[in-house]
């Protein structure tokens, strides 16, 4: 009776396995192998997103534009929700990958394998490519969404090393995705609204020269941009990091320029270090991109650039410079991160 109970039961699971196989439930390697198929016949796409993220002492929202080519041409215009007059462009064409800050026609050039040399949470190709990096990706189904847990791979960051991936079952874009620091709490949220995966383009769309056109419905006039800046660099050269890896201000300069002044504050106690804050009074005109061998980093109020021991950024008119032989990377950024937050006494 046993016995007969036994087969009984396999049979009917292997009946509700082939009822499901037949109903189009996919195994994770049927979705593995179908998101792998879809960024391979991708030609191009549009889509548009929000990133919260909650890294340093205020959340900051962004609003992103999301324009992919084939081959390798991407896009990526952040605006932060709060500083809606200064967006900035991550830009990857055939001349190399930049990121552009066209309201104060600054731009950096950087030496980079971006984006595959670490993890993009508002990129479909990225996010494909970290599930099928992840052995141990974990997997599971809803009525709407194929959900992945993979590891991450931010070079510049290792305290978010999980995310979660929401892709869509119809389409098999991404929909939402968290990534999570070390204790499985969702520090960054990117919730995308829509691909348009038959988007047409403009033949100079990916050029430098008119992605750092400022667009008049975007930017006040010259003179109205100028005293905005400059009143926005009166009040942010008065800050320094609310998060200082143990140091403390030893010393402050204040150096005068010819069209600007340069503040140097000396951190010193656990771990020393420097912050330079430079305010121009004009934007230089038609200025080289910057070149940097390293690493794109975004710091929540803006996107930075990762050099060695250097990261720099600009935020609000004003160019800031932080500068260490001995704090990590994690910890550099999380100073920058902190600069928006308490006045210089």
């Amino acid at each position: 009776m046993i016995k007969k109970r036994f087969f009984g039961v396999v049979l009917l699971l292997s009946a509700l396995g082939l009822l499901l196989s037949a109903c189009g439930e996919k195994t994770q390697e049927d979705v593995v192998e179908k998101l792998q198929k879809a960024v391979a016949d991708l030609d191009g796409y549009k889509a548009t997103a929000d990133m919260t993220m909650n890294t340093s002492d205020q959340e900051q929202t962004f609003l992103i534009d999301i324009w992919y080519q084939a081959d390798d041409q991407y896009r990526v215009k952040l605006e932060n929700e709060a500083e809606q007059n200064e967006s900035q462009v991550i830009l990857k064409n055939t001349d190399g990958v930049f990121v552009l800050t066209p309201a104060l026609e600054k731009s950096f050039k950087f030496q980079s394998e971006w984006p595959e040399n670490s993890s993009q949470p508002y990129l479909f190709q990225s996010l494909v490519n970290d599930v099928v990096s992840d052995p141990e990706a974990q997997f599971e189904t809803t009525e709407d969404h194929y959900i992945f847990k993979t590891k991450t791979n931010y070079q510049s960051n290792n305290n978010l090393p999980a995310q979660e991936i929401y892709f869509d079952k119809s389409s098999y874009t991404p929909v939402m995705v968290n990534v999570l620091n070390q204790d499985g709490e969702p520090l960054v949220n990117v919730t995308f609204h829509g691909f348009d995966l038959d988007a047409a383009f403009e033949e100079d769309d990916f050029s430098m020269e008119k992605n750092m056109e400022k667009e008049a419905d975007d930017e006040a006039s010259a003179s109205e941009e100028g005293e905005a800046v400059e009143t926005a660099a009166q009040e942010v050269r008065t800050l320094y990091p609310t998060f200082t890896a143990g140091a403390e201000v030893a010393e402050k300069k204040e150096v005068a320029l010819e069209d600007g002044e340069r503040i140097i504050t000396t951190f010193e106690g656990e771990k020393n270090f420097t912050l330079v804050q430079e305010i121009r009074e004009t934007a230089p005109a038609s200025a080289a991109p910057e070149e940097v061998d390293g690493d794109i980093v975004n710091l929540g109020t803006t996107v930075g650039a990762l050099e060695g021991n250097t990261l720099k950024w600009t935020y609000q008119g004003v160019d800031y410079q932080l500068a260490s032989t001995e704090l990590t990377k994690e910890e550099m950024i999380e100073v920058a991160q902190s600069v928006q937050g308490q006045t210089i006494k």
